[in-house]
């Protein structure tokens, strides 16, 4: 009987058997083995970017002196900048006042904040595209009002997401630390800056994180509310890919990927060296 027994692992003993490594480890290559072949072959000496016929970095020069891409990143950046900052705004207090107030319709608008992240991205775009048009949206405006537009429809899909991780975090919050701040005389303002505020710091940094990513990389919704003169990095990047995949491509995104890493980096980076600090 001794040879059917079963050997009981704890939960985080299973990490260390063979069976599971490989299976992570199949999973991370399947993920990130494209994004690797394609920074290798932005530094490939052939148009047809199909075999390896030598390495130059010629391909990022062009793709640096394309006018319409550089300006497509960065209509791009800053789109997703803006979206970022009021996406936080918004759904940090919209995840503190459905975590601490009670009020009539609370489940409703609950429901209703959420709809961004359940309804498909083609019918969020046909509903801004509806919205903007009803609403005669200005068009040929300068930079950067041109891009209002597509701001506004970022952060209106980007900030639950951010509501979501605020809010989870918010779950794990001993009220008792506020209550005996304002105890000792602080404030509403005090008691959130000191203390409500360094609890939600990690998901406040992972939503920016979550809603600049979801910014940066969206195609659908951009392409139904971008105007004739305005185009963004994922929309202009697809023109392109609609005849072939161009090295110039691949340089374009490498350098897109590289951006994004460095910053996640930073900000990991930032939130560690907080963490060091408080701890002190």
């Amino acid at each position: 009987m001794a040879l059917f027994a079963r050997t009981h692992h704890a939960p985080l003993d299973y990490t260390r058997t063979w069976w599971l490594r490989s299976w992570v480890t199949a999973v991370m290559v399947f993920l990130y083995a494209p994004l690797l072949v394609l920074m290798i072959f932005s530094f490939n000496d052939s148009k047809r970017n199909v075999v390896w016929r030598g390495f130059t970095t010629k391909y990022y020069e062009k793709a640096w002196n394309d006018s319409t891409l550089v300006e497509a990143l960065g209509n791009s950046l800053t789109i997703a900048a803006l979206s970022t900052l009021f996406s936080l705004v918004l759904g940090t207090l919209a995840a503190i006042m459905l975590w601490r107030f009670r009020f009539p319709l609370k489940s409703a608008v609950d429901g209703v904040m959420s709809l961004p992240i359940i309804v498909p991205e083609i019918c969020l775009g046909v509903g801004f595209l509806i919205f903007f048009a009803a609403a005669d949206w200005p068009t040929g405006m300068p930079w950067p009002f041109s891009l209002s537009a597509i701001t506004i429809a970022h952060i209106t899909f980007s900030f639950p997401f951010v509501t979501m991780v605020v809010r989870s975090r918010l779950a794990s919050f001993n009220t008792e630390q506020e209550e005996a701040a304002k105890d000792l005389g602080a404030s509403e303002w005090q008691a959130f800056r000191d203390v409500l505020l360094p609890h939600i710091r990690p998901a406040l940094i992972a939503g920016a994180l979550l809603a600049f990513t979801l910014s940066l990389d969206d195609f659908v919704i951009t392409f139904f509310t971008a105007g004739p003169d305005t185009i963004t990095f994922p929309v202009k990047v697809y023109s392109m890919v609609r005849f072939s995949v161009s090295p110039v491509v691949n340089a374009a995104s490498t350098v897109l990927i590289l951006l994004t890493v460095v910053l996640t980096a930073v900000a990991l980076k930032f939130q560690g060296i907080k963490a060091i600090s408080e701890s002190h």
